[in-house]
């Protein structure tokens, strides 16, 4: 049947509407909304991954809506790229909301009803980002995606901080809109025909062709968070609700990622190289920028928000080594790059998706998001626990989990710089690989911080002993998406055959030639490079089991139980646990220069001292506030011309009919 996928595809986008419509017959509903709709939401969005993904073989299909302006109706098109993003989207969505029809109680801010309404419109308009066909109904959904999710982040809107990271955000959103709207204008050329195939079919010269990509890379960057047009991401995301955060964390900067990769290399046609060193550059300097503040952060939500900046710069820097490769005729190495991109695309949906429901968890059983008063959650909290530290694992890039393999194949793609016929660029692209291997270290470090003191060691508040466990909803919701991390890590040569598809479609070459087996994944020689995850976790489960059964039968025989040695100081308590911010002290005084740090130190003399820091983003200081105090003084002079008087805006039009007479005569 032609156009089945398309169709299919419309069909659970519509029903994610219907459901958010359906919300708002009973908008006070916190069992409604909870019970029915959002697991109906979980379920077309199950379908809707099983649906992109077995359509990815399919050649591509259209279809036009009669909906729009006239002679401006919506085109939508799907093709493998497109159906790895709606795929994406479907799973990770499943999950999240399955784990939000228990997470939303009543007072939340905004009404259950509403909620669901403005949440399910959220995914409906990032499908249809990903379908879009021409620049009109990609702009439509474009801003229909912003202007929910504006409204998700500000859920709890009476209070002014949260007001205030919502205004920041829509500020940045409508600024990236606009730099790929004047992307899709120059793409046009002189056609006037705002179609993709018409921008397909145009021929720019490189001059204009680098100055839409270079709209488009800043334009869908604002969306992304690449550093310095990230200020928005560290206030958002604390802001939003959990479920929102991983909706927006793990999809929605993902719709960012499809449009460089769409405008780069499916409507601009044939990329120059140099374009890639601009990717690389901002894709390097994200992911270092990100990883550090991370690392220094004691707030939970904040930290995960640094993270997924530094995991945006690593995917920027695969699409830079993408253009590099494609530009310079290497194609085979352009598709591994890209297959490296695409991967942690899919990967941070769920690992992200999973942790930020962990912290949701947590800050629904104990009211905090500091770390400095959280501790012990692992006795009391077990199963948001165990299924955490699986996402922190994963991001971590540990085998077998999936963070891994996309991290891997990164670096094994930075391993061909010695192939490049550039020799600055081969010289650059060691440099590239050391510091993508710091950022993994690194990583791993924020990681063992974030889990550690959250959920290891005693609870450092006395409330932390009525704290509960996760529901049976979240639970579900949870393990739908740590299953997602071990299929994806124990399955890659799978998923890669999969994702091939879009190489082929975008650049026209694959790697499959290189994988021996279906249980090994080899991007060069097998003997050269190889991972084979079903046997690097058949042997460590074998290991542990042994090793568990060994300590069992020998070890454990006269063993007798006794108080844990305390050198003699027999009054421990969570006070003396390593805290968020010791684990942060070596990175803030390696890494001082990058920080602009306030503290206030106690005296001898204070009856009560404390001592307080503030690290602050130096690009937010240096940056956005002397452009904000600048605007707003351009505001106060353009507000002298408004005085409330008619008198005044009669003056201002005789001034105008004379101004405008003179230029006549």
């Amino acid at each position: 049947m032609p156009y089945a996928t398309l169709n299919l595809c419309l069909v659970l986008l519509a029903a994610w509407v219907v459901i958010g419509f359906t919300g708002l017959l009973r908008p006070a509903s916190v069992g409604f909304a909870g019970r029915a709709l959002f697991p109906l939401g979980a379920l077309c969005g199950a379908a809707l991954a099983i649906v992109a993904v077995l359509g990815l073989p399919i050649p591509p299909e259209r279809v036009i809506l009669p909906f729009g302006l006239p002679d401006l109706p919506f085109h939508l098109r799907r093709d493998a790229l497109s159906s790895v993003f709606l795929a994406l989207l479907g799973g990770a969505s499943a999950g999240i909301s399955v784990f939000s029809a228990g997470y939303f109680r009543q007072g939340a801010g905004t009404l259950p009803g509403l909620l669901c309404f403005q949440y399910h419109v959220f995914l409906a308009s990032m499908g249809v980002v990903l379908l879009a066909d021409d620049a009109y109904a990609f702009m439509v959904a474009w801003e229909t995606m912003a202007l929910s999710s504006y409204f998700l982040v500000t859920t709890q809107h009476r209070i002014p901080d949260i007001r205030r990271a919502g205004f920041i955000y829509l500020l940045m959103a409508h600024l990236g809109a606009v730099a790929i709207l004047l992307s899709f204008g120059v793409m046009q050329g002189t056609s006037w025909q705002f179609t993709f195939d018409a921008m397909r079919a145009t021929v720019l010269d490189p001059t204009w062709a680098s100055i839409a990509f270079l709209l488009a890379f800043f334009g869908f960057g604002a969306k992304a968070g690449i550093v310095p047009l990230h200020v928005w991401l560290p206030e958002a995301h604390p802001a939003a609700p959990s479920p929102v955060s991983a909706l927006m964390s793990g999809v929605m900067l993902k719709t960012a990622i499809y449009g460089v990769l769409r405008v780069t290399f499916d409507l601009l046609g044939e990329p120059l190289w140099w374009w890639g060193l601009v990717a690389l550059a901002f894709g390097l300097f994200t992911a270092f920028y990100g990883v550090i503040f991370a690392a220094v952060q004691t707030d939970m939500k904040r930290l995960l928000a640094w993270s997924s900046i530094e995991n945006i710069g690593l995917i920027f820097t695969g699409i830079g080594l993408t253009i590099i490769f494609h530009g310079l005729s290497m194609k085979s190495l352009a598709a591994l790059a890209l297959l490296a991109t695409l991967y942690h695309s899919v990967n941070h949906a769920f690992i992200k998706s999973l942790l930020f429901l962990g912290t949701g968890a947590v800050l629904h059983a104990t009211g905090e998001r500091n770390l400095g008063r959280l501790g012990g959650l692992i006795r009391r909290m077990p199963w948001v626990a165990w299924l955490t530290l699986i996402g922190a694992l994963a991001i971590a890039g540990l085998p077998p989990l999936n963070g891994f393999v996309s991290e891997w194949l990164l670096l094994q793609a930075f391993l061909f710089a010695n192939a490049v016929p550039r020799p600055f660029i081969s010289m650059l692209l060691p440099l590239g690989a050391a510091i993508v291997a710091f950022c993994a270290a690194l990583s791993g470090y924020v990681m063992v911080k974030f889990f550690g003191v959250i959920f290891l060691g005693q609870p450092r508040e006395s409330k932390l002993a009525e704290a509960h466990d996760a529901g049976f909803l979240e639970r579900i919701g949870l393990v739908w998406l740590a299953l997602g991390c071990f299929a994806l890590g124990l399955l890659p040569v799978q998923v890669i055959s999969r994702l091939e598809f879009v190489s082929r479609y975008l650049i026209g070459a694959d790697f499959g030639a290189r994988r021996t087996e279906w249980w090994l994944l080899a991007p060069s020689v097998a003997r050269q490079a190889s991972y084979s995850p079903l046997v690097f976790f058949g042997v460590g489960t074998a290991v542990v089991m042994l090793t568990v059964w060994l300590v069992r039968a020998f070890y454990h025989r006269g063993v007798r139980r006794s108080a844990v040695w305390d050198c003699g100081f027999v009054r421990l308590n969570a006070r003396m646990q390593d805290t968020a911010e010791g684990f942060g002290q070596p990175i803030r005084h390696v890494f001082q220069q990058f920080f602009l740090m306030e503290r206030k130190l106690p005296t001898p003399f204070d009856k009560a001292p404390q001592y307080h820091l503030v690290l602050a983003d130096r690009i937010w200081r240096g940056c956005y506030v002397p452009i904000g105090k600048l605007v707003r003084k351009i505001a106060d002079v353009a507000a002298l011309l408004q005085q409330g008087r008619i008198s005044t805006y009669l003056t201002y039009s005789f001034i105008t009919l004379i101004a405008l007479l003179m230029v006549v005569l």
